[in-house]
């Protein structure tokens, strides 16, 4: 509870950045649905941000927090440095890219002629602040591995407020638009990353960033690298998932269905965002005992957490079936919209309660140091079942094939996950 509470309230905070973007544009005039569709055509492209910072932050903050169970606290310091910098190196890469590329990439992603200028306005902003959402969300996990798991939490907090707040100011204040939701956000993000900083710099800290610490070693780039890229694939998969998604939305069932998808992802994340918070917090706990050798500790743990886990989708999953045209109207009320939205969400959410383990059961491996193996079974939804699943469907069944590509992949990569989650908690030593 110490570690797992605060990590998950701070993700559902962390998560309204998104979805209140898509509520405030959603229901302002003039935007409407094709705002909407706007933000979910760069939805993937944010994904790919995350990415990065996943990769660095979960890849250092899991060496960082075994190196600390190893009692080699010297080297963990050193294994924050490194993970500064890389943030930052990733975060300016991504805004050079992203400024150069951008038409390119939100045709790519599958915007229409008439949801491009949407994009556009919405996603050059977002580029610009691409330092603030890396660094701030990369070292949150460092927060939590040295033993701060509520100050994590306070960071998300301050970002989603001041995220909320800034949307209302921007959107219907000043009458910004787009351009003023993805302002809010970017905002938001630098206000996370200097609190965050101020603890890591502060002389009274656990842990500090040190200058000498931040000049990258080759060999500890590719610990952290290779730790974090079951993170780094996940979430890369995910971006694949949302192109593939919204040119097959985009062909059979046209802009509506688009803007459909962006209203399922940000339930989606609502929903998702506690059980990755559990995760983290497990994760910080099952990596420190693995490296004390404390089996048992590691068992009892995740025992718990799957438990935790499934209740909760099981909860998501009932509100799904009950109030589906209530959650769609949050968001827009254009009948077209809520009547298509409806089918959509129920039948994309049916194998929803075994979502949770299939998580923890695949991130069980990296925290343990087996990347390889949380690889695998990380992409067995997203990569190896959804999108072929997504593909072979529409062609057969058009845009209800698209729906129901999402229980088929979720029902499988569960019981994947299950056969190898057995054998690998067995490995462990008494």
């Amino acid at each position: 509870m110490r570690f797992s509470f605060p990590a998950i309230v701070g993700m559902v905070v962390n998560a309204l950045y998104n979805v209140v973007d898509r509520v405030f544009i959603g229901n302002a005039p003039g935007l409407g649905a094709h705002g909407l569709a706007g933000i979910t055509i760069g939805f993937p492209i944010m994904i790919a941000l995350q990415s990065i910072a996943l990769m660095i932050g979960v890849g250092g903050a899991t060496l960082f927090s075994i190196k600390l169970g190893e009692g080699k606290n010297e080297q963990a310091l050193e294994v924050l440095g490194n993970g500064f910098s890389l943030l930052l190196v990733g975060g300016t890469i991504f805004l050079l890219l992203g400024q150069v590329f951008l038409f390119p990439l939100l045709q790519l992603f599958g915007a229409s002629d008439v949801i491009l200028p949407y994009s556009a306005a919405y996603m050059r902003v977002i580029f610009f602040g691409a330092i603030f959402q890396v660094t701030s969300m990369g070292l949150n996990n460092f927060l939590r591995a040295d033993g701060q798991p509520k100050l994590a939490m306070i960071t998300m907090f301050m970002g989603a407020g001041t995220n909320i707040v800034l949307d209302a100011l921007f959107i219907y204040g000043l009458k910004m638009g787009i351009t003023g939701a993805a302002l809010a956000t970017i905002l938001a993000q630098g206000a996370s990353m200097t609190w965050i900083l101020f603890y890591f710099l502060n002389r009274r800290s656990q842990s500090r960033i040190r200058w000498k610490y931040m000049r990258l070693r080759p060999a500890m780039v590719q610990n952290i690298l290779l730790l974090g890229l079951p993170s780094f694939a996940l979430q890369i998969s995910n971006s694949i998932l949302g192109v593939v998604v919204n040119r097959s939305l985009l062909l059979h069932g046209g802009d509506i269905a688009v803007s459909v998808m962006g209203v399922i992802n940000s339930v989606q994340t609502l929903i998702l965002m506690p059980i990755i918070g559990l995760d983290q917090g497990v994760r910080t706990i099952v990596s420190f005992n693995f490296g004390a050798r404390r089996h048992d500790r590691i068992r009892e743990t995740e025992r718990l957490a799957i438990t935790a886990a499934t209740l909760y989708a099981l909860i998501g999953w009932v509100l799904t079936r009950l109030f589906p045209v209530q959650i769609i109207s949050i968001f827009n009320r254009e009948p077209d919209l809520v009547r298509f939205g409806v089918t959509a969400i129920r039948v994309w959410f049916w194998c929803l309660p075994v979502v949770g383990f299939q998580v923890l059961g695949a991130n069980f491996f990296q925290a343990i140091g087996r990347p390889g193996s949380a690889i695998v079974l990380t992409l067995a939804r997203q990569g190896f079942l959804l999108v072929p699943a997504i593909l072979l469907f529409s062609r057969q069944w058009g845009i209800d094939g698209i729906l129901y590509a999402a229980p088929f992949a979720d029902g499988l990569s569960a019981l994947i996950t299950a056969i190898s989650f057995y054998f690998g908690i067995r490995s462990l030593a008494g």
